[in-house]
């Protein structure tokens, strides 16, 4: 193989990669905010790790966030605002990445 193909193949192997992380990362914060919203709706147990799985569904609806947003802010209405959701979104999306490579 050439170098070229060499450089190829590792940054379609990063790519990948990153891809994964990336998806990966998301589905972690989406359950951690399920898991947060949760708790703000009075929910424990298996109702919140079934309301947080419910979070995590409902980011398949379109790409990006506002799929995620528009779940959370429906559910929770005045037990939070937009900016405290998209505030608890960034925060906990920092903590997903950080527990992602933790455990690699």
């Amino acid at each position: 193989m050439s170098t070229f193909d060499d450089r190829e193949n590792a940054f379609e192997n990063k790519y990948a990669h990153d891809a994964e992380m990336k998806f990966k990362a998301e589905a972690r914060r989406n359950k951690l905010l399920g898991l947060w919203a949760a708790e703000l709706l009075g929910k424990s147990g298996d109702d919140a790790k079934a309301y947080a799985v419910e979070v995590v569904k409902s980011d398949f609806e379109e790409a990006g966030d506002e799929d995620v947003y528009r779940k959370l802010s429906g559910d929770l209405g005045s037990k939070a605002s937009e900016e405290e959701i998209r505030n608890k979104m960034s925060e906990l999306m920092v903590e997903a990445k950080g527990q992602l490579i933790s455990e690699a």
